[in-house]
């Protein structure tokens, strides 16, 4: 029996842990993978204390910190999660865990982009993570899919390896709200922005060779050996649907503590309907959540 199981190793989930090792609780932290977005990220510089790193030195900071508390992160994915009785049940693909409370920080997962091709040229030409296959690309002509910050920020990542980066966004102008990734992005002389066009396929032989889309009511062609999809994020909140409220966007409704509809379930991070889905955000989220899970545990 676990005080509290925390489901997922982003900066929500990491934060909760080391607050959980701190209050000497038994705990497990479960999740497939270590730093979630943040391990996305090209350039960090608002995270209090790391004014200019990447999101992958962030994320080594964040694994120093736990290795303080000798926390080790089990590597299994929840399925689902359940009451028992007073407590709960939590279901991986390699076991069952019963505790008293939960701290749901699993995050998002890109949005698929659902044309043509698409499926079947992902990891051949076509990915969702520019920082993870961005070097691939070095020299080469590309295409980021999107027109947000995320898009920006791949956008700003690539510069730095291929020829030519083109943004195919959808609306009439970029979506995205940081200024100055903005501005960065547009004054590097490397990358092109293609408004109103909506994708409809990819498509190459091996590997990616272009694109299609629509654009003002025409077909048009473009010439890549890379695309990067940035449409957005879908909450991984597939294991709770059962168990906890979500609003119409999938995110868990959360209240100022972090508690969900449920006694004992708290959410951290980008998976709850709290604004601001970012890294130093999450972070706050997930000590807040433990916090109170832990004032939880000691009322029982």
């Amino acid at each position: 029996m676990y005080d509290v199981i925390i489901i997922g190793a982003g900066a929500a989930g990491i934060t909760a842990a080391i607050y959980a090792a701190r209050a000497n609780l038994n705990f497990e932290i479960i999740s497939k993978d270590v730093g979630g977005l943040t391990l996305w990220s090209p350039d960090i510089e608002n995270y209090t204390g790391f004014h200019n790193l990447t999101g992958v030195q962030l994320v080594e900071k964040f694994e120093e910190h736990m290795k303080d508390y000798d926390i080790n992160v089990k590597p299994e994915s929840v399925e689902k999660v359940e009451k028992k009785d007073d407590n709960f049940l939590v279901k991986t693909d390699q076991g069952e865990y019963e505790t008293k409370s939960v701290v749901i920080a699993a995050g998002s997962s890109p949005r698929k982009l659902g044309v043509k091709g698409a499926d079947e040229f992902e990891g051949k030409g076509l990915a969702y993570c520019a920082t993870c296959d961005g070097p691939l690309f070095a020299g080469k002509d590309v295409a980021v899919i999107g027109g947000g910050d995320s898009a920006l920020a791949a956008a700003l990542t690539l510069i730095q390896m291929a020829n030519k980066i083109y943004i195919i966004n959808m609306t009439g102008e970029l979506t995205g709200k940081d200024n100055s990734l903005r501005d960065k992005v547009l004054e590097s002389g490397k990358v092109e922005v293609i408004n109103n066009a909506k994708t409809t396929e990819v498509f190459g032989e091996q590997f990616v060779t272009g694109m299609k889309y629509e654009q003002d009511g025409e077909d048009k062609q473009l010439d890549v050996q890379g695309i990067f999809v940035e449409i957005g994020h879908i909450r991984n909140t597939e294991m709770v649907k059962d168990l906890v409220e979500l609003n119409e966007k999938n995110e868990i409704v959360v209240d100022k503590t972090g508690k969900t509809s449920v006694e004992g379930v708290y959410a951290a991070g980008d998976i709850t309907d709290l604004p601001g889905k970012q890294s130093i955000i999450a972070a706050g989220d997930g000590s807040r959540a433990l916090l109170n899970a832990f004032a939880f545990i000691s009322k029982q």
